[in-house]
């Protein structure tokens, strides 16, 4: 059993200020602590960060205080960042699940200039809360490793100039989250970003690196248009190619339509998530996905390690 030890639990009561250490605070579903500016329904509802981390950067002359980093939890004795995402933190009366590792920073904070590095984007990971509770400086954290038999966790990315500048209702991206939902996968992300390869290749990393979800589906920028770049952009993340996947769903397009030879799309793996593109429209979505969906778990199972490649008997 893995555990360790609050040393401090910080808020702020807005955006944008550094966090400064209280005695407690309550913790909600869907919401995360009161009081703090960070709190609401999404996936970042509290930050946590390893105490000797902390110490270790402060003795190379940081000189930083608890929540500088913007930390809700400073623990000590848990190395977060080499948790696997949806382990269980058994803190107070609270509990609490991890759904990301690090973060991006988009601007130099105040300790990266003065130091040339911070510890929170690759440090640092996020929680959300699962059971309403208390948390004191000085309560023991217990971690409870994810069950192997978990769920599938899956996010969908739509890429489409017009959808991301509202100018089209996106419905490919809802037509994919909704069969995912009803084969039993926990949709975690929807998200639509313009036909930018910088963009895609970013939320991409992202989704496989720091919310380590089994199971990303994009959905357009696969045709002949000069502004198609999806398959180039996912190719360019890959650890491994994964083609039979793609090759499938065209030949089985083809039956529907001779213009499916015209889709690029590809099939990767990047760490132990699988990418799958998918055409744009909600028709070929639901066509394509429907090819593959009874049997992407078996694929799954493999990359998660809890199932092995031999073939039917």
């Amino acid at each position: 059993m893995l555990t360790g030890t609050v040393k401090a639990v910080c808020v702020s009561e807005k955006k944008g200020t550094q966090k400064h250490e209280v005695d407690r605070v309550h913790v909600r579903p869907r919401h995360g602590i009161d009081g703090d500016a960070h709190a609401g329904d999404w996936h970042r509802q509290i930050s946590l960060l390893s105490y000797d981390k902390v110490k270790a950067f402060n003795e190379k002359g940081a000189g930083v205080g608890h929540g500088a980093f913007g930390e809700n939890l400073v623990v000590e004795g848990i190395d977060f960042k080499n948790l696997p995402v949806g382990s269980r933190l058994l803190v107070g009366t609270a509990r609490l699940r991890m759904t990301q590792i690090g973060k991006e920073c988009h601007s130099c904070c105040e300790i990266f200039r003065r130091m040339g590095e911070c510890i929170m984007p690759h440090e640092g990971v996020f929680a959300e809360v699962e059971k309403e509770g208390d948390i004191l400086a000085g309560d023991v954290m217990t971690v409870e490793f994810p069950a192997f038999d978990r769920p599938f966790t899956a996010a969908v990315v739509t890429v489409s100039d017009k959808g991301a500048r509202g100018e089209r209702k996106d419905e490919s991206g809802p037509a994919a989250a909704k069969m995912l939902e009803e084969a039993g996968y926990q949709v975690v992300e929807t998200v639509v970003i313009p036909d930018e390869p910088a963009a895609l290749k970013t939320q991409l990393k992202r989704l496989a690196d720091r919310r380590q979800v089994d199971l990303v589906v994009t959905s357009g920028g696969t045709g002949f248009s000069g502004r198609d770049q999806t398959p180039e952009a996912t190719a360019a993340v890959a650890d491994r190619n994964a083609p039979g996947i793609a090759e499938y769903i065209r030949h089985r397009s083809m039956e529907v339509t001779d213009r499916a030879m015209f889709g690029r799309g590809v099939s990767v793996i990047r760490g132990k998530t699988l990418i799958i593109n998918l055409p744009g429209s909600p028709k070929a979505v639901r066509e394509s996905l429907g090819y593959v969906l009874d049997s992407l778990p078996h694929g799954l199972e493999v990359l998660r390690g809890t199932a092995s490649e031999c073939g039917r008997e």
